[in-house]
């Protein structure tokens, strides 16, 4: 073949961080087809939807079926109803965002990646260690990157302190992953004001705002003055109500800002749409009685997060998040890199952990759990480290 191919690719790591973690528990299993492996890993849910959801989704799915409740294509920005949920639902936080400001997509992580299709080459700032995403996005669509350092000084929220006011394109996570941090007011104001005088764009990845338990803490960038001038804010269903296998969420973007009229020209062509099942299903989730049962599962995965982060504190390990995300990140409390950390939780305990190198050099040394278990697998799990940590 002697086409031309994007040799931005060749850039990227060999291996994408948890397609890494599925390839070393493979190879544990085949060598151990008895053993039993707990994952505190990947950040994928395990409790069923809500009642309310799978009813609306069945309904809709038995719908297509009927003369009367087939749809064909829908509107590429999402239905009505559902950007008029969205909306309403920033309306309860005395955001304002209309419901044409609201951009329906099959989760966050396509339109993080995506969003370069609208940006031309620019700066692009990220923390470091961070969702890897942010970084392989860019490198693929040949962005200069500079990684700003999150460490235990700034509690990994990272300051546009020292940073020259130059535009950049900045990645902002809160509650953050991997380190389960979350901004406060005053530090999103500080990076709203850099970026309003800089010139550059925030874009705000919310993914996690539900699991926020201080009232103090804010869901979103839009509750900072001025961010609509400045910033997108990007949201998904995935974490909040179990939609990581159907695929839902939105792209928040206030027409003021010039990206949104590009955006849309962007969607009409290039995606038709997240699944009509799936926003039936999201329209539901958003409902009163979606919320008030989605609720119960954010509580049980708390839950979770308590008992790691007792287990931790018993060890005298410092570690972030567990109280406002359900990701904690603890420094490793041995001489081990990463990934021999990670492996020999894996062989000694059968228990599966993330390690920090893959969310970038910056996360050398330190360790993520997530509390997207089951409570009797996390219970299961605690007891095997207490007997190797």
């Amino acid at each position: 073949m002697r086409i031309a191919l994007n040799k931005n690719f060749q850039k990227l790591e060999t291996n994408y961080l948890f397609s890494e973690i599925a390839r070393r528990v493979t190879d544990f299993k085949r060598s151990n087809p008895s053993s039993e492996v707990i994952s505190l890993g990947i950040g994928d849910v395990t409790l069923p939807i809500a009642p309310t959801v799978a009813r609306e989704m069945a309904l809709a799915s038995r719908g297509l079926g009927t003369d009367s409740g087939f749809v064909g294509y829908g509107d590429t920005l999402g239905t009505a109803e559902l950007r008029e949920a969205i909306s309403r639902k920033y309306r309860s936080r005395k955001i304002h965002i209309e419901p044409d400001e609201i951009f329906i997509n099959d989760g966050a992580k396509s339109d993080l990646g995506n969003i370069f299709d609208v940006l031309g080459k620019n700066e692009v700032l990220i923390g470091d260690p961070v969702y890897p995403v942010y970084l392989d996005a860019s490198i693929m669509s040949g962005q200069k990157v500079r990684l700003i350092r999150s460490d235990e000084k700034n509690g990994f929220l990272p300051s546009p302190r020292d940073l020259p006011t130059s535009p950049f394109v900045i990645f902002l996570c809160s509650p953050n992953n991997p380190s389960g941090a979350t901004f406060e007011k005053e530090q999103l104001k500080e990076w709203v004001e850099f970026a309003i005088l800089s010139g550059s764009l925030i874009i705000f990845d919310a993914a996690y705002e539900s699991y926020i338990t201080d009232s103090a803490l804010p869901h979103s960038i839009f509750e900072i003055e001025g961010a609509e001038r400045c910033a997108i804010e990007i949201c998904s269903l995935s974490k909040s109500a179990g939609f990581t296998g159907i695929r839902c969420g939105w792209t928040a973007i206030h027409k003021e800002m010039p990206i949104h009229s590009l955006w849309k020209r962007r969607q009409n062509t290039k995606f038709n749409g997240a699944s009509y099942i799936s926003q039936r299903g999201a329209l539901a989730a958003l409902s009163e009685q979606g919320e008030l049962e989605n609720a119960k599962n954010v509580s049980q995965y708390m839950k979770n997060a308590r008992k790691i982060a007792d287990f931790l504190k018993s060890r005298s390990i410092c570690y972030t998040g567990g109280k406002n995300a359900p990701y904690l990140w603890f420094r490793i409390p041995t001489k081990e890199k990463s990934w021999e950390f990670f492996d020999r939780l894996l062989y000694s305990a059968g228990v599966v952990g993330t390690p920090g190198i893959g969310f970038g050099a910056g996360g050398e040394g330190f360790f993520r759990f997530s509390a997207f278990a089951k409570e009797g697998d996390v219970d299961k799990a605690l007891s095997r480290l207490d007997k190797i940590l």
